[in-house]
């Protein structure tokens, strides 16, 4: 079995931090890639970043130069440190790792931008 478990979400206002963590059960090593995704109430899941073989980074538009993946081999953890926050990034951020066809995600951890 895997588990992913999420911390780190909460309240912020605009143009503030948050660093989420996800904390993985097993070694990271055996994912082929792992992400983050987010979903706002009444749209649909979206990729905001990933992170292929622990070196390649792909980012959403909205997000790219704010948001950055990174892993913690050693502690078995992905980051997503997000910077300069806007309230258009308000929304339950999950975690997701992949090993073929198989997909495991964490439960998710609420993100709520406002002043």
């Amino acid at each position: 079995q895997v588990q992913l478990v999420e911390s780190g979400g909460g309240l912020v206002q605009p143009g503030g931090s948050l660093r989420l963590s996800c904390a993985a059960s097993v070694s990271v090593f055996q994912f082929n890639v792992m992400g983050w995704y987010r979903q706002a109430p009444g749209k649909q899941r979206e990729l905001v970043a990933s992170l292929t073989s622990g070196v390649s980074t792909n980012y959403a538009d909205s997000v790219a130069g704010r948001f950055t993946i990174s892993r913690d081999t050693g502690k078995n953890t992905l980051y997503l440190q997000m910077n300069g926050l806007k309230p258009e990034d308000t929304a339950v951020y999950y975690c997701n790792a992949k090993k073929y066809f198989n997909d495991f995600w964490g439960q998710g951890t609420q993100v709520t931008v406002s002043s």
